[in-house]
């Protein structure tokens, strides 16, 4: 299998920590069974490349809101909205899935940003993880990334929310 691509982006360095455990555990897979794939991560930034979109990719995203409660008040995004205009000028139809972060002591507001992008973008939500998350997260993530490249290489399509 090709490798998992990451598109991510990284304000505090808790989602850059989660993409690298993941990346870890598939290199560790990989090395015991050369058919689970690797992973290649790539951190947005002024300079990323957007051919990048061309291939099947992943969005690990961490949620960062202007406060209130993420129902009523509180749910526009704010740093990252450079990657959301971003995506939205890309081949989203290779854009396997969305990865989320955030704090469950907000409640409502965790992984709002990812929930957001999944509507946005029509494309599944195939996790949620809390701050630099742990290994049992990435290797249910990791799990889920495979799975769904696997049905993407089969079908050619992407799943979708509608």
């Amino acid at each position: 299998m090709a490798p998992l691509r990451i598109v991510y982006i990284s304000i505090s360095g808790n989602t850059e920590a989660f993409v690298e455990k993941v990346a870890e555990l598939a290199a560790k897979e990989h090395a015991k069974n050369a058919d689970k794939p690797l992973v290649e991560a790539f951190e947005y930034s002024e300079q990323f490349d957007e051919r990048i979109f061309d291939q099947p990719y992943f969005v690990f995203v961490p949620t960062y809101l202007d406060g209130g409660d993420g129902i009523h008040t509180g749910y526009h995004e704010i740093l990252t909205i450079d990657l959301r205009d971003e995506l939205d000028a890309a081949n989203t139809a290779n854009m396997l899935g969305i990865v989320g972060s955030g704090n469950r002591n907000f409640n409502a507001q965790f992984g709002l940003t990812a929930k957001h992008y999944a509507r946005r973008f029509n494309t599944p939500l195939i996790g949620l993880y809390e701050l630099r998350g742990n290994d049992e997260e990435a290797a249910l993530i990791y799990g889920r990334m495979q799975k769904y490249a696997h049905n993407y290489q089969l079908s050619g399509k992407k799943l979708a929310l509608a």
